[in-house]
């Protein structure tokens, strides 16, 4: 039976490029920083569902006529709702607030006419994809290559871009599955913060912090919140830092302003004396570390 909506869409794993020995053997793609997002076109009617399986056709007007740009009467197509800042750079800050207009970048292409193309291998998908799509003011498929993906890592880290998306030549789609023939592969960009707090563990982290409340010095000397670092701990790490934290202990609010209650439900606040270095995608429009991860103390 023919594909119908709520479809899960095909998930990637987190990992490195592929060993330059096997680098022919994938494509690699620019990964953009946006919402997953399936669009379903029957009878020049759109359709877009969230990777939650949300219906989100009505947030996004400016895609209203995408259906005519596809050359057929229906399609489940693939791709990212992206927004992109003044200088033409992805921005997931910009997109969650809908800023400005979004664009949907097509990457695969699951259904035409009611036949599946899943099964099919990613190179004849792309080539499928290529022909059903005409470029609009709104969406487009943007261009992929085979092998060279150290190159394109590379490109995408000088343009502040997040990183590549490689793909297994040869490889289906295998809907709502999470499969090492997807790899994202992410840049990451190192920054210091000062440690003002952190939240007890739970679960396996009973008896250990849970994630490190940390700040930036701001203009006028004070700190400045900057939000919370939960991964990147070896277990060893968590004992040792929360040893540490707690002789630093205080009643007191290091930070200028109280940080929201979502992040301090059972904060222990502690002197700003300790200094970490953490992996980041990018700092929020609201000062935040976006998808940081602890690297070391300094």
């Amino acid at each position: 039976m023919p594909l119908r909506f709520p479809v899960v869409p095909m998930k990637a794993s987190i990992g490195a490029l592929p060993p330059t020995s096997q680098d022919d053997e994938w494509a690699y793609e620019i990964k953009w920083d946006g919402y997953r997002t399936l669009a379903f076109i029957t009878a020049g009617a759109l359709r877009l569902q969230s990777s939650h399986s949300l219906d989100v056709t009505a947030k996004y007007p400016e895609l209203t006529d995408f259906p005519s740009a596809v050359n057929a009467q229906s399609a489940i197509i693939d791709g990212e709702l992206v927004a992109l800042d003044a200088e033409g750079r992805p921005s997931f800050s910009m997109m969650q607030q809908h800023l400005t207009q979004v664009a949907f970048y097509a990457f695969d292409v699951l259904q035409i006419d009611n036949v599946d193309a899943i099964a099919l291998p990613y190179e004849r998908r792309r080539e499928l994809l290529a022909d059903l799509l005409e470029a609009g003011s709104n969406w487009m498929v943007p261009t992929h290559r085979v092998g060279d993906g150290a190159a394109l890592l590379a490109a995408t880290a000088e343009q502040g871009l997040e990183g590549v998306m490689a793909k297994r030549l040869g490889s289906p789609y295998i809907p709502g599955k999470r499969t090492p023939n997807w790899r994202k592969v992410k840049n990451r960009v190192q920054v210091e913060v000062v440690i003002g707090g952190f939240n007890k563990g739970a679960g396996n982290r009973t008896g250990v912090l849970g994630s490190l409340l940390v700040g930036v010095p701001a203009a006028d000397g004070s700190l400045a919140f900057a939000g919370g670092v939960g991964t990147g701990f070896s277990q060893a790490t968590l004992e040792s830092l929360t040893r540490e934290l707690q002789k630093l202990a205080t009643k007191d609010c290091p930070f200028n302003q109280t940080p929201p209650r979502s992040y301090t439900r059972d904060a222990i606040w502690v002197r700003p004396e300790l200094r970490a270095r953490v992996e980041i995608a990018e700092f929020t429009n609201e000062g935040y570390v976006r998808q940081a991860s602890f690297v070391e103390l300094i």
